[in-house]
């Protein structure tokens, strides 16, 4: 069963900013509907949201291991991310889970010669701390949003990337980057047709501890379509305007 995911998040001064798409592929001609974006928080104290790409044995596994240990009051610092004393040993957490949880799953169906990948998109806050973001990979290393680098992508990112790299600097208002990242995804959902509605969004503002907003856009929003008809006009006159040089 594979994912065919556009999932970004938007490191800022004020908070950060998630969108996910739901499409997944679980065969030739079976296209359905499966969440990526996960939230946990103890409000307050800490708030962690999860996006997830690839393989959906693999991701499913990691969250319900993820959840379970969230969930279980038994569980210590080096199992549950609600417990982990900082965001970096709850991306490392993750990493760690995601990379047992691929080989696992890598095993068992490399009978059938496919591949077990995912990758997935940690932001959050725990009191006292900064909010940071980081992309995990399959063998569970990362990478750290950053000033100069204040988005992270996973999935088919390449069409979404430019409006990003244009307009997102750590200073832009959650207003504008939920702009930014529903405009990003139109741009993947015209170019890659596996992409797809409903999208899941999320913002957390820095220091609220909790989730701040969220919540689902299915393909019959009147606003979403408004945005995608404009950016596509936008984009028609400003391409009029600039003289062949």
């Amino acid at each position: 069963m594979g994912s065919m995911t556009y999932c970004v998040g938007l490191l800022l001064d004020a908070g950060v900013v998630l969108l996910s798409d739901t499409r997944t592929n679980a065969g030739l001609d079976n296209i359905a509907i499966y969440r990526k974006m996960f939230t946990f928080s103890v409000p307050g104290e800490r708030v962690v949201a999860i996006m997830t790409a690839g393989s959906l044995s693999v991701t499913q596994t990691v969250i319900a291991r993820l959840t379970d240990a969230a969930e279980n009051p038994d569980a210590d610092e080096t199992e549950s991310i609600l417990k982990a004393p900082t965001m970096l040993k709850v991306a490392q957490l993750v990493g760690s889970v995601l990379s047992d949880v691929t080989v696992e799953v890598s095993n068992k169906i490399s009978r059938m010669n496919q591949g077990a990948s995912a990758s997935m998109i940690v932001a959050g806050q725990r009191k006292g701390g900064p909010m940071r973001m980081f992309l995990i990979y399959k063998e569970g290393n990362f990478i750290e949003a950053t000033a100069d680098t204040p988005y992270l992508q996973i999935g088919e990112h390449k069409y979404g990337k430019p409006i990003l790299d244009r307009v997102i600097t750590p200073e832009t208002s959650l207003a504008e980057a939920q702009k930014a990242v529903l405009l990003s995804m139109d741009s993947t959902l015209r170019s890659n047709l596996s992409v797809g509605m409903p999208l899941d969004l999320a913002v957390i503002k820095t220091d609220a501890l909790e989730v701040s907003e969220l919540r689902r856009i299915e393909a019959t929003d009147e606003g979403f379509a408004k945005m995608s008809s404009a950016w596509s006009k936008a984009l028609k006159d400003g391409f009029q305007q600039i003289d062949v040089v």
